[in-house]
C-alpha cells in the first residue's frame, strides 16, 4: 500500500475531515490546517470545532492540527518546509454564492489567492506531490439553465434525448453565463490548478462537484442542502424553499465516495485533469423528493416555506456525468445512494442534543 504524509486543508469540514480519516486509515500522517472560517461565514452553528476535537481524539499523533488560514503565505511555507507532503487535499473554501456577495474580497482571497498560496508552494518544495482541489459546478454558471428542461410532478428533468441525458460532462463551457461571485472565484482556482499542471507539470486535478454531502456536515441555510433539511425536519425549524417549485434537481455524493476519487487519483494520476464528480444518475433528487424521503423516514412532516423568487446564478437541474472518471479509474464505483445518505445523515443528527440542532 502506497503511504505517506497528506495536507488536507480545510481538515474540519466535511470532506476535509472525511480525507483526515481515509488516509489515516490508509497509512498515511495527516497535517490539518483549518481555522473554523465557516463559524465566521454561517454563525456558530456552523462552527466546525467539534470536528476538530474528534479528529485529535481519534487519530492522535498520525493527527497534527494547524489554527492557519491559507491566506496567510509565510505561515503556509513553514508546514511545507517542515513536512514536505506527498499529497495536498485542498478543500478549504467559502462554498457560498448567496454569502460571496456580502463579501466579496474574502470570498476571492480565500477560494483563488488560497488556491494559489498553495500550488506555488507545491511547485517550490514538493514538485512531485499530488494536488487535489475541490472545484464545483457553479463553474459552469448558470448555461445548464439554458438546457432543454422538462415540468413533471415532483422535479425537472432534460428532454431524454439530450446528450446530458446522463448527466453533464467536462465540455461544457465555462464562459459567456452569469457565475455568481462565489461561481468566479472558483473558476480562478479552478484555472490556476489546471494551468500549474499543465505548464508546471504538477501532478494537479480539479473534481466538480455536485452537491457533497454525510453526517460530518455542518449544514446550514446558506449551505449544505441535505444535512440542513433533516435538521429542520428534527427540529422544526422551517426550511425555505427558493424558486423553481422545489423542483430543482441536485446529484448528491457522499463524502466517503469523493474522498476515495482522491486515493484513486493519487496512485495513479493524470495531471492538470478536471473531473466533475458528483451522484450522477445514480443519486440525486429535487427539493421535493428529499423532503418526502425524509418525512418518510422520520414520521414527521417537514415545515417549509416556499419563496418564488429562486436564487441568483442557481441551477434547475444539475446531475453529473462521471464517465469520464469512471473510464480512467474502473475500480472506483459509488457506496452509498441518495437513500442511505439521507438516513446516514438522520441517524447522526436525530442522536444530538436538541440544542445544537436549534442554533441559529
Amino acid at each position: 500500500m502506497k503511504t505517506g504524509k497528506a495536507l488536507v486543508t480545510g481538515s474540519c469540514g466535511l470532506i476535509g475531515s472525511e480525507s483526515v480519516a481515509f488516509f489515516v486509515e490508509k497509512g498515511f500522517d495527516v497535517i490539518g490546517i483549518d481555522n473554523d472560517m465557516r463559524a465566521y461565514f454561517f454563525g456558530k452553528e456552523a462552527s466546525t470545532n467539534w470536528q476538530k476535537e474528534r479528529l485529535i481524539k481519534m487519530y492522535g499523533d498520525h493527527y497534527k492540527h494547524y489554527n492557519l488560514d491559507i491566506r496567510n503565505f509565510d505561515k503556509l511555507t513553514k508546514i511545507f518546509k517542515e513536512y514536505t507532503p506527498d499529497i495536498i487535499i485542498h478543500t478549504a473554501a467559502q462554498p457560498s454564492h448567496d454569502w460571496a456577495a456580502k463579501e466579496p474580497l474574502t470570498d476571492f482571497t480565500v477560494n483563488a489567492n488560497g488556491t494559489l498560496n498553495l500550488l506555488e508552494l507545491t511547485r517550490r518544495f514538493v514538485l512531485d506531490a499530488i494536488f487535489i482541489f475541490t472545484s464545483t459546478n457553479k463553474v459552469y454558471g448558470d448555461t445548464p439553465n439554458r438546457l432543454p428542461l422538462i415540468e413533471l410532478k415532483s422535479r425537472w428533468e432534460i428532454e431524454p434525448t439530450h446528450k446530458y441525458n446522463n448527466g453533464i460532462d467536462e465540455t461544457m463551457s465555462i464562459d459567456d453565463n452569469l457565475h455568481s461571485l462565489f461561481g468566479a472565484s472558483k473558476v480562478a482556482a479552478d484555472i490556476l490548478v489546471q494551468e500549474y499542471g499543465r505548464y508546471f507539470g504538477l501532478k494537479t486535478v480539479s473534481f466538480r462537484s455536485g452537491c457533497l454531502t454525510g453526517p460530518a456536515h455542518s449544514g446550514t441555510k446558506l449551505h449544505g442542502f441535505l444535512s440542513y433539511l433533516v435538521r429542520c425536519a428534527i427540529t422544526g425549524i422551517p426550511y425555505q424553499i427558493c424558486g423553481y417549485k422545489g423542483k430543482q434537481v441536485r446529484d448528491n455524493i457522499h463524502s466517503f465516495d469523493m474522498v476515495n476519487t482522491f486515493y484513486h487519483f493519487y496512485l495513479n494520476p493524470k495531471p492538470g485533469t478536471v473531473y466533475n464528480m458528483g451522484g450522477g444518475r445514480f443519486s440525486n433528487c429535487s427539493i421535493l423528493e428529499a423532503i418526502q424521503i425524509i418525512e418518510e423516514l422520520s414520521g414527521k412532516k417537514v415545515n417549509y416555506v416556499y419563496e418564488d423568487r429562486a436564487r441568483i446564478g442557481d441551477h434547475i437541474w444539475y446531475i453529473s456525468d462521471v464517465k469520464k472518471f469512471k473510464q480512467d479509474y474502473p475500480e472506483w464505483d459509488y457506496t452509498r445512494n441518495l437513500k442511505s445518505i439521507i438516513e446516514e445523515i438522520y441517524d447522526f443528527q436525530k442522536d444530538l442534543p436538541l440544542d445544537e440542532l436549534m442554533l441559529e
